[in-house]
């Protein structure tokens, strides 16, 4: 990457050295992007190619996003397709197949008009209305086969003339202009217009340093923005001291480009100087819990934006992206994203601790590490990340990456902290920081093997580990590593009647199973499925939730009841055996009314750092 923007500069440059000027550079590809039809979630885009060669050109929408792992199309949102010569003279266009059209007989220049619409705002796709145009590149821009080394410039013709631009692109003097070196980079560069507000302050020193810039689109006040920005100071702050320092950002800016805005949804993704977060929440109705995303994301700087998995460079437009590496990429961003905002103090310990407890649970108490361990689990991403399919999936044969890579990171932080003097988790990714990040050198499951041996000087250990935790899908005991912080895990409800991990829902006067119940519950054993009526409990008629709940309180883990139901238009019935609830939690020793030791809360600090206090 440093060698394209070495080049992309030299492009810049209003002339260049003898020896390099022999060289013609590609002509830049140009796009501009209008808003005319925005009430209407259009936008009219232009793009234009030059010094092109007599073969047919063949432009095309991606399939694919950076930071997503599923196919999206894209194309289904482009038409009134037309295209021109450089002489302006109309050119036939020719779509063979639904995701691209062909151009030829031009005379070496070729425009291309069309129409896109857009209307779902996240981390993916595009919306366009009166009050902003949210882009995402991949979503939004066409491009041409064989021309993806070109520098691409890229005009904003905004809809409402209060609307800004807030992008990782860089500027060229003109507000509504802006470069990119090439398409990867182009298409890896979400766009916000729109009347956002700003927040900047500046991280580093010397050559290194950087701005961070917070640009919001949302309808609260200056001083909730104020606020949030104050929060996402003291994060950003944790995370530069934990790896020791930021990344060189390419044009001396990060920027969160935030939508919290009630047409808007719920999403964060990841890109190189970049990210764009989303909630339909303002500030105030969320509790300012857009923090959580805010350092997910982040975090994501160095972990999967320059920590990088191989199986993702380059990154292919036109396919799924996968790697067996999300368990470390999304989940230990996903530990780390949390860890950030308790050890910033904007978080309280057992506020922390109700999210370690449900990852636990999560881990132990299903039954998806039956059909595979993390880099399985990790392969799947294609098929849950933001896919879409019309036929049901088994939900137990899944957990998700995200939280199964932060269950590890959890256990193997831990077990680092135990084992190993002065070596933790932190340790192991300021490693990987130097050796695969800053570089930018990808790497492969070997790699990070190797890295773990190095850290903790004890290659059988590492080897031990993904053996048996990454390539396989074993798991430590959580319990004493967890006391090592004066941290209890234990039962949640020990004493309640549990028939499964779904709830019953009330509709009307019918209650029903809402979700499929796993493996080896009681609703499981006894037939039960997704949707089936509850008609009775041990003889009394269920046709609310206050009745179910009546009825579950008669019983205890170890005694049955007589279940009626209907299945499928057909009326069974069958016998349940309540067990324990298996929900386990995580608690501090004193609210579990043990005395922690000095050394255990000098663990606990070290951990999770200062203001233990409960919240």
């Amino acid at each position: 990457m440093k060698t394209v923007f070495a080049t992309f500069t030299a492009m810049l440059l209003p002339f260049a050295p003898p020896a390099i000027a022999q060289t013609k550079a590609p002509a830049a590809t140009q796009y501009e992007i209008s808003f005319p039809n925005a009430v209407h979630h259009e936008a009219q885009v232009t793009a234009t190619w030059r010094d092109l060669g007599p073969a047919p050109l063949r432009v095309q929408m991606s399939r694919s996003s950076p930071g997503r792992y599923a196919i999206h199309e894209f194309a289904k949102n482009v038409y009134a397709l037309s295209a021109r010569d450089g002489r302006g003279r109309a050119l036939a266009v020719t779509r063979t197949d639904p995701y691209g059209w062909t151009v030829a007989g031009h005379d070496g220049t070729v425009t291309v008009t069309y129409t896109l619409f857009g209307d779902h705002g996240d981390g993916t796709y595009a919306q366009i209305d009166a009050t902003h145009a949210h882009l995402n590149m991949p979503a939004t821009f066409l491009w041409a086969a064989g021309q993806e080394k070109r520098p691409i410039r890229v005009r904003f013709v905004p809809f409402d003339t209060k609307w800004k631009v807030a992008t990782q692109l860089q500027p060229t003097g003109d507000r509504y202009t802006f470069a990119a070196p090439d398409f990867q980079y182009f298409m890896d560069s979400p766009t916000e217009l729109s009347d956002f507000d700003l927040r900047e302050w500046q991280v580093g020193e010397g050559p290194t340093r950087a701005t961070i810039r917070l640009a919001v689109h949302h309808d609260g006040t200056p001083a909730d923005l104020d606020r949030f920005a104050a929060s996402a100071r003291k994060v950003v702050a944790q995370q530069i001291a934990l790896w020791g320092e930021h990344p060189a950002y390419d044009f001396g800016t990060y920027t969160f480009i935030a939508d919290y805005m009630p047409q808007i949804s719920g999403d964060g993704m990841e890109h190189r100087n970049s990210t764009i977060i989303s909630q339909p929440r303002s500030f105030k109705a969320a509790k300012f819990s857009q923090i959580d995303t805010l350092s997910h994301e982040f975090f994501h700087s160095w972990n999967v934006e320059r920590i990088r998995p191989a199986e993702l460079e380059p990154f292919d437009f036109t396919r799924a992206n996968p790697t067996p590496s999300l368990w470390l990429a999304e989940g230990f961003t996903q530990y780390y994203g949390p860890l950030m905002i308790r050890r910033a103090g904007e978080s309280a310990i057992d506020a922390y601790l109700r999210g370690v407890g449900a990852t636990v649970n999560a881990l132990t108490t299903g039954t998806a590490r039956t059909y595979g361990g993390p880099q399985e689990m990790s392969l799947r991403a294609p098929f849950v990340d933001a896919a879409k399919a019309i036929d049901a999936t088994n939900p137990n044969i899944f957990v998700s990456y995200y939280t199964y890579g932060a269950g590890l990171a959890l256990a193997l932080d831990l077990t680092l902290r135990q084992r190993y003097p002065d070596i933790t988790l932190d340790t192991f990714m300021r490693h990987l920081w130097q050796t695969f990040g800053k570089p930018e050198r990808p790497y492969t499951r070997a790699d990070l093997s190797r890295a773990l041996g190095a850290v903790t000087k004890d290659p059988a250990f590492a080897d031990a580990f993904f053996r048996t935790s990454i390539d396989a899908s074993a798991l430590p005991d959580y319990a004493p590593l967890l006391d090592q912080a004066g941290l209890k895990l234990r039962p949640a409800s020990p004493a309640a009647a549990w028939f499964g991990n779904v709830r019953l829902k009330a509709t009307g006067s019918e209650v029903r199973i809402d979700g499929a119940p796993a493996p080896g519950t009681p609703l499981y054993r006894a037939g039960l499925d997704n949707g089936d009526q509850i008609v009775s409990l041990g003889g009394t008629s269920i046709t609310s939730d206050a009745e179910t709940a009546a009825a579950l309180s008669r019983y205890k883990p170890g005694q049955t009841a007589d279940i009626v139901y209907r299945q499928r238009g057909l009326e069974r019935r069958a016998t349940l055996t309540f067990v324990a609830n298996p929900t386990v939690e995580v608690v501090r020793y004193e609210t579990a009314g043990i005395t922690p030791t000095a050394r255990q809360i000098a663990f606990r600090t070290a951990w999770l750092g200062q203001d233990i206090a409960a919240n």
